[in-house]
């Protein structure tokens, strides 16, 4: 049993990495399918990658509920982490998360776990954070949508494979939907639930 004192550090400077890594979230954010860097140096559990930690010790905090997949949550130590870092409650009902942790992407349950917002709060949503291989090989997928000059080339080593058809919901539900972080390494890209797919290829 992991004990507190045996605990990943979170931020060496937690001042400066936390506005650090908030801005490239929000620069994420602003391009879709833009490969953006953390450069935050932070400890991690050891399911996590290191955009997933930086992410969780800037956003999460004692009133966003967080719900773990199995990958995540199969030892005690990522939900003792993030406990004691961020005192964000782990909460055992999907619909009623604010940010969700996929370890296994390919394993991702089906979108109608999480929960949508309403009409009146959009922003009350499950955010997904899915770690994936690779932001830069795989196969390339074509978006489109608010953020996007034209048309944006995404390259990922995507899990689920059918995940942007899944995403196709977004359109229908809008202002209502899911968005989604896609995290490699130190690496993030984010899609928006207003980004499109609108070619894939090899």
């Amino acid at each position: 049993m992991t004990t507190v004192a045996e605990l990943p550090a979170g931020f060496a400077e937690k001042v400066l990495s936390a506005q650090c890594t908030f801005r490239s979230v929000m620069e994420a954010m602003a391009r879709p399918g833009s490969v953006a860097r953390i450069a935050a140096e932070v400890g991690t559990p050891a399911a996590m990658m290191r955009g997933t930690a930086a992410i969780a010790l800037t956003l999460f905090d004692h009133d966003t509920p967080i719900w773990l997949d199995p990958a995540m949550s199969e030892t005690s130590e990522v939900t003792k982490w993030l406990k004691f870092h961020t005192g964000a409650p782990v909460v055992a009902d999907s619909a009623i998360s604010h940010f969700a942790v996929i370890g296994d992407a390919a394993a991702l349950p089906a979108l109608d776990r999480f929960a949508f917002g309403s009409n009146e709060y959009p922003d009350r949503s499950t955010t997904l954070i899915l770690q994936v291989e690779s932001l830069t090989q795989g196969h390339r997928f074509v978006l489109q949508g608010p953020g996007i000059d034209g048309t944006a080339m995404l390259q990922v080593a995507l899990q689920p494979a059918d995940l942007f058809e899944r995403l196709d919901v977004n359109a229908a539900l809008f202002p209502r939907g899911i968005d989604v972080v896609l995290v490699a390494g130190d690496t993030i890209v984010a899609i928006p639930r207003t980004t499109r797919l609108v070619a894939k290829g090899g």
